[in-house]
């Protein structure tokens, strides 16, 4: 059987290198697009053998070096997203509708087998935020131009590659309080990225076309009660205090200052609502690929960088003594 070739957007993300794994390991051949390839190639050829792989450098706004690209693919793939806003044309609109908008027309024009795209889940009820706005233009754009996409709606991703769980263990074990937007009410489903990519390759090897898929984990779980699971991972104890939205919003006016904002007032937007599966859409178990990675367990296997000792705070190395107190501490 002829490999089938894969040009794929946004592969040097946790999602990215994931999805090329499995992908190369099951006999398709990827071309990786990044904007610096001297800064993302190591990584990504890493991901795969020689042979299997082809990373090449190019932007969103190279129109005629992206087109030369599909010439040669049978499936397109966008991963790229942004969760704040930037200069220099990195903005909400251009990343989220304009761009995923050309791959759509070229993925048409070119002919391809399948495109497929990944959005967010929450984005319809979230008519308050830029980002979930320009996510949803996105979304029509694509289907106007390429009927035949398919797009994933995933609820918060998480992995030892992500920027969510990482960065809120960095913070809980570097702050003495933390702050809960909305009472810490908001409920999300997380999603290991396995669980994802596991999903993108059974719909591309099952050729499901035209449809929203949304992708959850097998827990629902509040914003509250995820910090409180990770401050128990990694044995910390910090006070959650209930914040009110025009303090969050000051203090997230502060941060939008810095190159890498910890957080913005259009995330606050998006706090308020739930990101759990709607029942408008089939989820990832309805089309055959049930989650099958539970939060606690997956973050615990990487969790110990952020605890007291790192690597010699695993189970691994505690002695048998050691393990009886932490299972039943005096």
């Amino acid at each position: 059987m002829k490999a089938k070739n894969c040009l794929i957007f946004g592969g040097s993300g946790q999602i990215g290198r994931n999805l090329i794994r499995k992908l190369t390991s099951n006999n398709y051949r990827v071309t990786v697009v990044t904007r610096n390839i001297h800064q993302k190639s190591y990584i990504i050829k890493t991901q795969a053998n020689a042979g299997f792989i082809d990373v090449v450098e190019s932007n969103i706004y190279e129109e005629n070096k992206i087109r030369e690209l599909f010439k040669k693919a049978d499936i397109c793939i966008n991963l790229v997203g942004i969760l704040y806003e930037k200069k220099r044309g990195n903005t909400f609109n251009n990343i989220h509708t304009v761009f995923p908008s050309l791959l759509a027309k070229l993925c048409k024009e070119y002919n391809l087998k399948h495109f497929i795209h990944l959005s967010a889940l929450g984005i319809s009820q979230a008519k308050n935020s830029d980002y979930a706005k320009s996510k949803l233009a996105g979304e029509n754009e694509i289907f106007n131009n390429f009927p035949l996409a398919t797009i994933l709606r995933p609820s918060v991703v998480y992995s030892v590659d992500d920027n969510f769980t990482t960065n809120f263990m960095t913070l809980l074990n570097n702050l003495p309080f933390f702050p809960l937007y909305y009472n810490g009410e908001t409920k999300f489903a997380p999603i290991h990225c396995s669980d994802l990519t596991d999903t993108i390759f059974y719909i591309i090897s099952k050729n499901i076309y035209s449809k929203i898929v949304e992708c959850t984990g097998p827990e629902v779980i509040t914003f509250k009660e995820i910090l409180q699971r990770l401050l128990k991972l990694i044995n910390k104890k910090r006070i959650l205090i209930p914040m009110p939205l025009f303090a969050a919003n000051i203090s997230a006016s502060l941060f939008e200052m810095m190159p890498k904002p910890i957080l913005t007032r259009d995330q606050i937007r998006l706090l308020k609502y739930d990101n759990v599966l709607t029942g408008k859409y089939k989820s990832n178990s309805e089309i055959g690929v049930p989650s099958l990675r539970y939060f606690d367990d997956e973050v615990k296997k990487y969790c110990y960088m952020w605890k007291e000792g790192g690597q010699y705070s695993t189970e691994k190395y505690l002695s048998n003594s050691d393990l009886d107190k932490k299972k039943n501490p005096s």
